[in-house]
């Protein structure tokens, strides 16, 4: 009888435990948000859509202005080199250019200004 109680115990536990963790996997996930209308020109925004010697210009406009130009315009021309876009406006945007935003250094952070 002792052994009885014992497995009933322990089969409403289990019956607990995996209620619990049924209920915490399953979350709502947020409706999407509608995006405003872009103001910035789409080309050369989206990943391959420039010319190696576009990304020059496409650099300036995007450290113009970073108090950290030299770097700033370094590692952008090697990220447009790699990736043939650069995200637009001087800040942000990264969701237009996927291998710009994806490509990380050593340490995680951002390789791409």
């Amino acid at each position: 009888m002792h052994n009885l109680k014992r497995d009933l115990v322990l089969c409403f536990l289990f019956m607990f435990l995996l209620q619990v963790q049924n209920h915490a996997t399953i979350v709502d996930s947020p409706a999407p948000q509608p995006q405003p209308p872009s103001t910035f020109p789409m080309y050369g925004t989206t990943p391959g859509s420039l010319q190696p010697q576009e990304c020059g210009p496409r650099c300036t406009v995007r450290c113009s202005k970073t108090a950290f130009r030299k770097p700033c315009m370094f590692f952008c021309q090697k990220c447009c080199a790699k990736c043939l876009c650069v995200p637009p406006g001087t800040y942000g945007n990264k969701q237009f250019c996927p291998c710009y935003n994806n490509w990380k250094t050593k340490r995680g952070g951002p390789k791409c200004p």
